[in-house]
């Protein structure tokens, strides 16, 4: 059972990495119609050649990439090297990531110049509101955000019932081969570890909740009716998932006090987590394929328009930093992503900066203590 546990432990680890540059790679297909790599452009202007061939470009640079390290990364999951498999996931995440965002600074670089050179620009800035009889969808409400509540009671009872069977010595920590190599002393503060972390997650889940709750709507000035309505099923969408994610880390969570107490080992417990893990990015992939950024995707044959009603590419730095201190909203959609992101000219979100690194010290340090 160790050797098999690994062996799937490795293959989902693998997986990981070619999700991430097979999302990377399609991202310019997501974004709405009105931004070619973080610049605002005519909706009508989708079809062009240039802004066609930059997308295509992009995407076979990235899906290279991806595919090179992919290969890398079943190589060494073949030859049974744990410490080659970890390597791809962490430095080929951070390539696909970090490399994928500079490439598009640079084809960024290059619409800006086609841009200019074709002459487009938003003689008057227009805005929308959309007012009407139907209600737009919306986020769900964040009572769902208890359930973790009852999660979190089943993993202390689980522990609790569990803890006479568990051993003095408690493992930690193991490497992809199986090997523990790192413990810590029964006491009953480790009833606590699990809760911790669920309640860790759970508070960052949920202010990912509140903050698509609280952003900025989207409405396109060229099909207002059309496009808030395609956000709305977005955020809702969105929600859904988020909330439905959470859930379900927080669910797999309870592998942990069944594995201090013996009832089953520590790599099907941590095989538990990252088939949860690899199915959560896969079903995140998914809703973002259907829906789009914002809801680009929702209804495909909206009016498109050769004008530009708007322009704010002055506030978004290096295309994905928005920085606006005339508009009040905290956060809003992403301009390269799928997502949202603040305003970072706003002193309130500095504060939420400041404190969620406050509150991820104090679960660091809690979770020391416990352990």
């Amino acid at each position: 059972m160790k050797g098999f546990d690994t062996s799937v432990i490795m293959a989902v680890t693998s997986l990981l990495v070619p999700i991430i540059g097979a999302f990377m790679a399609i991202t310019p297909y997501l974004m709405r119609r009105g931004e070619v790599f973080a610049v605002t452009v005519p909706t009508s202007e989708q079809g062009d050649p240039f802004v066609r061939g930059l997308k295509r470009r992009y995407a076979l640079i990235v899906g290279a990439a991806t595919a090179v390290l992919t290969l890398a990364g079943f190589a060494c999951a073949a030859a049974g090297n744990e410490g080659g498999v970890m390597g791809v996931l962490i430095v080929g995440s951070l390539a696909l990531t970090a490399g994928g965002y500079a490439l598009m600074l640079v084809f960024r670089s290059k619409m800006v110049a086609y841009k200019d050179a074709r002459g487009w620009v938003a003689d008057v800035q227009e805005s929308v509101a959309v007012v009407g009889e139907q209600p737009v969808p919306h986020a769900i409400s964040l009572k769902w955000n208890l359930l973790y509540l009852p999660v979190m009671a089943v993993t202390f009872a689980v522990g609790a019932i569990g803890y006479a069977h568990m051993p003095d010595m408690i493992p930690m920590h193991m490497g992809l081969d199986g090997t523990v190599n790192e413990w810590t002393e029964k006491t009953p503060l480790i009833l606590w570890m699990p809760m911790l972390i669920q309640g860790f997650l759970a508070l960052c889940f949920t202010f990912s909740h509140w903050s698509i709750a609280r952003s900025k709507k989207w409405a396109e000035p060229g099909a207002p009716a059309t496009s808030a309505l395609a956000y709305g099923l977005f955020a809702r969408a969105q929600s859904i998932y988020l909330v439905a994610s959470g859930l379900v880390l927080a669910v797999v969570m309870i592998a942990m006090p069944l594995s201090f107490a013996n009832a089953i080992s520590m790599g099907q417990a941590a095989v538990f987590v990252m088939v949860a893990v690899f199915v959560l990015c896969v079903g995140g992939m998914a809703v973002s394929l259907v829906y789009g950024q914002a809801g680009s995707r929702v209804f495909k044959r909206m009016q498109t328009s050769d004008r530009l009603f708007v322009d704010d590419d002055r506030y978004w730095k290096f295309g994905v930093f928005y920085c606006n201190p005339d508009d009040a909203s905290l956060f809003l959609p992403e301009r390269f992503g799928v997502g949202w992101t603040p305003n970072w000219a706003r002193p309130a979100v500095w504060v939420i900066v400041v404190g969620g690194a406050v509150a991820t010290a104090a679960f660091v340090f809690a979770l020391s203590i416990v352990t």
